[in-house]
């Protein structure tokens, strides 16, 4: 019975020192990251300022060849969707047009 006790109240104890002792170390990590990130926000203005046009130039031609290569895939995707449609009016056309014939040679006959 006293190992019950025993194990309950270090239970207790242990919840209660670890939450306190991870809620310390979750608080003062949470603010050095803010402060690190402040502190990278301004470095990166200033590198920027200096060499931020040549990345500019580089990454929008990049972005220029990416969109040219979507843009002619999308083409191609939409001009094979176009033909296959075509194809499929052709079928149903063959299909309605018989019928239709059918209907009137009959219509024709009466």
């Amino acid at each position: 019975m006293s190992q019950k006790d025993g194990f309950a109240s270090g239970f207790l104890l242990g919840t209660i020192v670890g939450g306190v002792v991870g809620g310390v170390l979750g608080s003062v990590l949470a603010s050095r990251r803010e402060n690190s990130s402040e502190d990278e926000t301004i470095a990166d203005v200033a590198v920027e300022g200096k060499k931020g046009k040549r990345r500019q130039m580089r990454s929008a031609a990049s972005e220029d060849l990416e969109m040219e290569s979507a843009r002619r895939s999308l083409e191609d995707k939409i001009a094979q969707l176009n033909a296959t449609i075509d194809d499929v009016r052709d079928q149903l056309g063959n299909v309605n047009g018989s019928s239709s014939q059918g209907e009137s040679a009959v219509s024709q006959d009466s």
